[in-house]
């Protein structure tokens, strides 16, 4: 036994003989008639000390040997097909949680343990840029809300499903003394409720069934985003009455909207007409099929596709997102596929004095918008970026109507436009391959530099992931996204933190299919939150993390730069507040402590290789390995 281990019951001991001994002395003296008394008098002049939040109880007081409302809460969460929950242990949802592990087995959904809220929303985030479906996050009531808030903005903008049930004493008379009271609210959920969809207190367990098949079905119509279901203590810890009916109504997901089709027709009249039409295209496809849809699309135009989203095979010729403010000055037609920001991909914009913008397009082009991105907004958060007015609208998902936009194209195109297209094409394909040739050239620059450029970690990664079946990538010139499964395609607002955890969730996703999840992680964003990398190790997720540790909030870095130029001080201080320096953080040793496999810091480009090997190997042994290197700025 270790020295502390016995101290603390020796200390036990005593106090439990010192307990004893001053009740049996009481009673040798008075009687037991006179010690009840005396107790009863002392108990009466010092009132009992209240448990504090986690303290162990001495004795459990059986409620019912029956079924508690979380049990059936367990039943409806696994008609609805989670695979895993998310959560940092809280005990507003002590009894869902008990339910979860030992009721239903810690199967389906499986607990992932994590070591913030945050964390645990982005993660969540990650699976479902992989698997399309929401992933469930347990949050702890005001105080876990409040951590999970970040996350869950991220998730509103970035268009992801999850699915967060929120603990909550909701009746004043039932909470315990102290600390619960600080951690309830009437209305728990109103924190998020400017960048959720839906949300909900089900004060019955009928209730709490028809809701949380209502919140799936809602957070998976397009657009996607995060529903909040709040699970009183109460209704959770509860025996089930006797004589309630329970039933788990049925989920059934409703069909993404299609653009109608004389607006289809209109479109596919102006792009056949067309003579320099483009495409942008934001996250657009969800699935292989989908992505071979879209191929068929932009081969029946031989249209350029600006991609934002991968839904192109990165090496495709069509694929001209190297080239695409030129494509866009000339264009004719545009369409924009559930682009993020269509003013933005439209216009130039100066961040000077006085912020100035121009349209970079034609003034008779036409602009064609397919989005659901209209079908729902808020107003608080501003996170639907600019205005842009265009010809033709339609508040549909793009992937279920590009299958009648491509049929309407093909009924449109003769034979004297194929040519065209095929003419199109071919000048198209001689660009891509003139693009990928200079960008290889680029990416010779700084080759053999310490700091590591980026383009040389790069190609290294490349080199030793490529003949395996590699998911995520680092997104260099040299890397060839064939497969739909191989990007992970996440976005978010933008809040640092997001990730690290969001790659530990598409990684878990990523395990089952015997992926080789890869990830370049920056320092910054780390340090939000580096217990995400317990999670990842303690649930044997692997997965390869490279580190692009350029010891500074880089993008802060030059906002400094740009002010201090702008206000004429030089930039010989736009370091203060901006860089991760003195000292310097040793990634390799914190993820060592964390039990993954780790190396570093590596700040020679000669030692990148062999790491990498030595890295990939221990994922392949089913380990988390993290490789420290210190790179250049961009």
């Amino acid at each position: 036994m270790k020295k502390s281990d016995k101290s603390l019951v020796d200390r036990r001991r005593f106090l439990k003989g010192a307990a004893v001994g001053g009740v049996a002395t009481l009673v040798a003296s008075t009687g037991v008639a006179g010690a009840q008394q005396s107790l009863v008098a002392r108990s009466a002049t010092v009132p009992p000390i209240p448990p504090k939040e986690g303290d162990p109880t001495t004795e459990v007081n059986v409620l019912t040997a029956d079924r508690t409302g979380s049990d059936f809460m367990v039943d409806v969460i696994k008609s609805l097909g989670f695979e895993y929950v998310a959560a940092n242990p809280g005990s507003s949802f002590r009894g869902l949680h008990e339910s979860l592990v030992n009721y239903g087995g810690n199967k389906n959904p499986e607990f992932i343990t994590c070591c913030h809220e945050e964390s645990s929303v982005a993660l969540a985030q990650g699976y479902s840029a992989v698997e399309g479906k929401p992933m469930l996050v347990l949050a702890h009531s005001t105080v876990g809300l409040q951590h999970a808030s970040m996350g869950i903005y991220n998730a509103w903008a970035g268009k992801a499903p999850i699915f967060i049930v929120l603990g909550n004493t909701i009746d004043a008379v039932e909470r315990r003394p102290g600390v619960e009271w600080n951690h309830s609210a009437q209305d728990a959920a109103a924190m998020v409720r400017d960048y959720t969809k839906w949300d909900d207190v089900p004060v019955s367990l009928p209730h709490f069934a028809e809701s949380a098949v209502r919140a799936y079905r809602i957070a998976m119509t397009p657009p996607r985003e995060p529903v909040v279901l709040v699970a009183d203590s109460t209704l959770q810890e509860s025996p089930i009455p006797q004589n309630v009916s329970l039933r788990i109504p049925k989920l059934t997901l409703d069909a993404a909207p299609q653009g109608d089709s004389g607006s289809v027709a209109e479109a596919a009249k102006l792009l056949v007409a067309a003579d320099n039409p483009v495409v942008i295209a934001g996250h657009v496809v969800r699935s292989q099929g989908g992505m071979q849809q879209f191929i068929e699309f932009a081969e029946a135009l031989q249209v350029p596709i600006i991609d934002q989203g991968g839904n192109l095979p990165s090496r495709h010729p069509l694929n001209q997102s190297m080239g695409g403010r030129g494509l866009i000055s000339n264009a004719d037609v545009i369409l924009a596929l559930d682009v993020e920001d269509f003013w933005g991909a439209l216009h130039n914009y100066r961040d000077q004095l006085h912020r100035s913008s121009q349209s970079i397009t034609r003034s008779n082009v036409k602009l064609i918008s397919i989005t659901t991105r209209d079908l729902y907004l808020k107003s608080n958060y501003q996170d639907f970026e600019r205005f842009q007015d265009v010809d033709l609208a339609m508040a549909a998902d793009p992937e279920v109507t590009l299958p009648s936009l491509t049929e309407a194209i093909k009924r449109l195109t003769t034979d004297d436009r194929k040519r065209t297209f095929q003419e199109r094409g071919a000048k198209l394909a001689a660009a891509s391959h003139k693009a990928a040739e200079q960008a290889r050239v680029d990416a010779t620059y700084a080759w053999d530099a310490s700091p590591i450029s980026l383009a040389r970690l790069s190609a290294e990664v490349w080199a030793a992931v490529k003949s395996e079946d590699w998911a995520g990538g680092i997104g260099g010139v040299e890397w060839n996204y064939e497969k739909y499964y191989q990007r992970t395609r996440l976005s978010s607002a933008a809040g640092v933190g997001f990730q690290a955890p969001s790659a530990v969730g598409a990684a878990l996703a990523q395990r089952k299919y015997g992926r080789l999840y890869v990830h370049q992680q920056n320092d910054g964003d780390l340090m939000y939150a580096p217990g995400v990398l317990w999670t990842a190790a303690h649930h044997r997720i692997p997965m390869l993390w490279v580190m692009h540790n350029n010891r500074a909030y880089h993008q802060e870095v030059m906002h400094l730069q740009r002010m201090a130029n702008r206000h004429q001080r030089g930039i010989a201080n736009a370091g203060i507040g901006t860089t991760i320096l003195d000292p310097n953080i040793d990634y390799a040793k914190l993820a060592q402590s964390m039990g993954w496999n780790a190396e570093g810091p590596i700040s020679d480009p000669k030692d990148l290789a062999p790491a990498i090997r030595r890295a990939v190997a221990a994922v392949k042994r089913g380990e988390p390995a993290l490789l420290d290197t210190v790179t250049q700025p961009r």
